[in-house]
């Protein structure tokens, strides 16, 4: 490996450049595993890294990609050797060290998680962080008592990348699964993933809102927050649980106590950056397995190096669906 090719962003002032450039191996950052990346994804906050005001880059100049899987070429460390197929996703994977957007990588190992067996290297990156994210949102729901029996799930934001992989994911189990989504002419896409039913985002916001709305879901997958979270949480049944791991509705909650302290009812926080190894091999073996639905692929699109710039344009306009894999 003399050169390869990779996306790098670059920022003077508010002047912001993204450009594919060849660079050498050198260039490349300390880590344990240096790795042939076969496939990457497209998240909103790689969308967001490619914009002055993202707020989510330091230091430039940078290869973006906060999700890779591909295969070892090389390890310093005990447990990998070359020819081993890795994923990794959040730390500071394409935020404050070289992403997935590059034919190479070099990476700490611990995070790096081999590919599970039934998993490949484009399903994994279907998945990639947004698939993680829904799978760690589902596991927390069941470990907080969700069976299929106490009635339907409710998604929000269900065409964006987590809202999908959950549908798809609760629908396998055997959930009745509510997706909820602004853009009605995706219905039968949601559908054709396994919702029984698809609702408007109006719908979950009453005209006259109430303290405790008539109790309607069993759990949620949030990927929205701010008023429509409030809205739902007073709809919740008892002992349910809403996990949040989305703000496009905004930041603040405004909310009250009573539907914790009168219906008993959980918010779990979801973070997919700094999941402990443990959780993240847990939560991957079941993507692998349990989790697996057989509509993955028809939530894909596949992309070059080359479009990335369009698909993070699309993505922070609000016109894309699903998830886009990017082949290295």
């Amino acid at each position: 490996m003399d050169s390869f090719k990779a996306l790098v962003i670059d920022k003077n002032g508010n002047d912001m450049k993204i450009d594919i450039r060849d660079l050498s191996q050198e260039l490349l950052p300390a880590g344990d595993l240096t790795v042939k990346i076969a496939y990457s994804s497209v998240n909103y906050k790689d969308a967001l890294a490619s914009v002055p005001n993202g707020n989510v880059v330091k230091e430039y100049p940078l290869i973006p990609g906060i999700d890779l899987a591909g295969i070892v070429i090389s390890s310093e460390r005990d447990g990998f050797k070359a020819g081993d197929e890795i994923i990794a996703t959040g730390y500071g994977l394409g935020v404050s060290h070289f992403g997935g957007y590059s034919e190479y990588a070099r990476i700490p190992a611990e995070w790096a998680v081999k590919l599970p067996p039934g998993l490949s290297m484009k399903e994994a990156m279907i998945y990639g962080t947004a698939g993680f994210t829904a799978a760690l949102s589902v596991l927390a729901l069941q470990e907080s008592g969700l069976t299929v029996d106490k009635g339907p799930v409710l998604v929000t934001g269900a065409t964006g990348g987590v809202g999908s992989v959950s549908v798809a994911i609760l629908a396998k189990l055997g959930y009745e699964v509510v997706a909820s989504t602004g853009k009605q002419d995706s219905a039968d896409e949601l559908t054709s993933l396994g919702a029984s039913r698809v609702i408007s985002r109006e719908e979950l916001m009453p005209a006259k809102a109430r303290v405790l709305e008539k109790p309607i879901w069993a759990g949620v997958v949030d990927c929205v927050g701010g008023k429509q979270l409030a809205s739902i949480l007073s709809a919740v049944q008892y002992g349910g649980a809403v996990a949040i791991s989305g703000l496009t509705g905004g930041s603040e909650l405004p909310t009250t106590v009573f539907p914790f302290i009168l219906r008993g009812i959980r918010l779990i926080g979801i973070d997919s950056v700094d999941v402990a190894m443990q959780a993240r091999q847990q939560a991957w073996k079941l993507m692998a397995s349990d989790y697996k639905p057989a509509s993955l692929d028809s939530i894909c699109s596949e992309i070059t190096l080359e479009q990335i710039p369009e698909a993070l344009q699309m993505l922070l306009g609000g016109k894309s669906q699903g998830r886009t894999v990017v082949k290295l």
